[in-house]
């Protein structure tokens, strides 16, 4: 009697690890992502110590307010539009037609994904200026022209330097629908004598219809929330957007000021929060089911006599929309007087005045950038290394076992994921600078928090998809053994999914390293981050000079993509 009241006592006060891992997590992301988000919310409705909607009032009685609800939403909406209808028929191509250079041309649109946005701003504005923009310039002279054809300070400017950076987010997502798509389908169709094209129209694209819509929400999600490219093109234009007009409010530094962009915060946390279950639960339960028991090798498309125009076509939308404004933006941190050629012929010699080596010389000796680019690498490598450690305990959690409650951090860091990056970090900056009893404001930590926050499901979601396609047995056959299931995690589980371990820390460093938005709110005088120095200099100082740095991040993102190639042994790329 005595032996079973002691066995029910050591029940009673058991605690499994898992738990206490779950509930850890659980604390670090109600601490640092549900309560700021919660207090955001309080703040605005009241801001008069009470609940009012005096702040709401004040704020959309502002013209120029409204005129940045209707940009975001015009801009997110057209992006998304142009995005969806860019990435469906080069996702067909690459994945589901012999067409020329796939494995190339899936590498160079999902690199674009890994580039900073404003990298791409930087481009367009050096190509499409108004007054001296080079492609503007070269178009009047070949067509004759009265004036330059395009002005990149409209919202048309705006939509299309959007478009081009995001686009890639519905590449990547229909082309993973795609290459799990049942192609069987497809197979009848053809028996039945439908042309390949008639195929992608009646059996294809309705089968995708829920992957499109997602991918679709993802990009106007991205794009509204986007800070670094209306900052830059849209800005000099007048063309302001909610993310301009709550930094704008931020920098006002006034009680009143916070108050207002705290308001302008809560209608763009609003609306990524309903894309968000749209996607999730009204989307997410709506894909059809198209992977079979059976082989789902894609059934690939012979483009017959179009298959060498088709590529043709595919090489100009490269070269349009990566090549030149990549290039551009590297030839610019070479030139002296940008209103100038790099190189010139005169009387048949070459003319290389105008070609320099300064701007280079600037990035690698100037103490504030070197300061800030270490800066960068450390918060990049200790938020991808937290992120990573975190993504493969619930990974397993997720996958091996049935632990109530484990689906609460997964939904919360998805919700985290789906947050403008400016809310994140006005959130922070209201919730952790000492009045609820944490203070990390002007640290390094709030800033590795607001990037764990955003970015920690990128590696989550790459490590679970490795661990689903590991067998428990494996891991059970360790357990039988008498190892723990920590050991049997360590010891067996991770070996097998290295390669994926690997591909989510740099899923999580790289828009670390080179991000913008929530530094550009968070930085302090000592934390002073790599992207909000290549702003800085774009905005203030020397294009030069932020053309050097954003080329030299450029190469950091192809060194990246060929050492992950060969960890992973050509398993992973970005």
């Amino acid at each position: 009697m005595a032996k079973a009241t002691a066995a029910v006592r050591e029940k009673r006060f058991y605690l499994d690890v898992k738990w206490i891992i779950i509930l850890a997590i659980v604390a670090f992301l109600v601490v640092f992502e549900v309560f700021p988000m919660l207090y955001l919310v309080y703040r605005a409705f009241m801001s008069e110590g009470s609940f009012s909607l005096e702040a709401f009032r004040r704020v959309y009685t502002y013209p120029i307010n409204w005129s940045a609800l209707k940009n975001t939403l015009i801009t997110g909406g057209l992006s998304m539009i142009f995005g969806v209808m860019i990435a469906f028929p080069l996702a067909w191509l690459v994945g589901r037609t012999n067409l020329y250079g796939k494995k190339f041309f899936r590498t160079l649109f999902v690199m674009t994904y890994m580039v900073p946005p404003y990298v791409g701003a930087m481009a367009w504005l050096r190509l499409l200026n108004p007054s001296v923009g080079n492609l503007n310039v070269f178009l009047k002279n070949l067509f004759n022209l009265a004036e330059n054809p395009f002005n990149i300070y409209s919202v048309g400017g705006l939509v299309w330097v959007l478009t081009s950076f995001y686009y890639p987010y519905a590449f990547i997502t229909i082309s993973r629908a795609m290459e799990k798509m049942d192609p069987s389908l497809e197979e009848a169709s053809k028996i039945s004598g439908a042309s390949p094209l008639k195929t992608v129209m009646t059996v294809t694209l309705p089968m995708m219809a829920p992957s499109l819509v997602a991918a679709a929400l993802l990009v106007f999600v991205s794009a509204a929330s986007c800070y670094g490219i209306p900052s830059i093109i849209g800005a000099p234009g007048q063309v302001h957007t909610v993310t301009t007009r709550i930094i704008e409010f931020v920098n006002i530094g006034s009680q009143e000021g916070l108050t207002d962009a705290t308001t302008l915060a809560v209608f763009l946390m609003v609306v990524a929060n309903l894309v968000l279950y749209v996607s999730t639960f009204v989307v997410g339960k709506k894909q059809y089911i198209t992977v079979s028991g059976k082989s789902t090798r894609p059934n690939i498309v012979d483009l017959g006599k179009w298959r060498l125009p088709v590529t043709l076509l595919v090489v100009l939308f490269a070269i349009i929309v990566v090549v030149i404004p990549f290039a551009t933006v590297a030839l610019t941190s070479f030139t002296v007087n940008m209103g100038k050629p790099l190189l010139s012929f005169e009387n048949g010699k070459l003319i290389t005045d105008n070609f320099t080596l300064k701007f280079w010389e600037r990035i690698a000796t100037r103490k504030a950038i070197l300061s800030s680019a270490k800066n960068s690498l450390v918060f990049a490598v200790l938020a991808a290394t937290i992120g990573i450690l975190i993504s493969c305990v619930m990974s397993y959690l997720l996958q091996r076992t049935n632990v109530r409650g484990k689906s609460i951090p997964d939904f919360l860091i998805t919700v985290g994921s789906g947050t403008p990056s400016v809310v994140i970090a006005l959130a922070l900056i209201m919730t952790m600078s000492g009045r609820f009893g944490i203070n990390i404001y002007n640290t390094m930590w709030i800033m590795i928090i607001a990037y764990l926050i955003k970015y920690l499901l990128m590696g989550m979601r790459t490590v679970v998809s490795a661990m689903s396609q590991i067998h428990p047995s494996l891991e059970e056959a360790s357990l039988i053994s008498g190892g723990s299931w920590l050991r049997s995690f360590k010891d067996v589980t991770i070996p097998l999914i290295a390669p994926s371990v690997v591909a989510g820390w740099f899923l999580i460093f790289m828009p670390c390293f080179y991000e913008l938005t929530m530094s550009t709110l968070l930085y302090s005088t000592d934390t002073k981050t790599l992207g909000y120095e290549l702003f800085t200099y774009q905005t203030y100082h020397s294009q030069q000079t932020a053309a050097a740095l954003a080329t030299a991040i450029l190469v950091l993102v192809v060194l990246a993509n060929w050492l992950l190639n060969k960890l992973t042994k050509g398993e992973f790329s970005i």
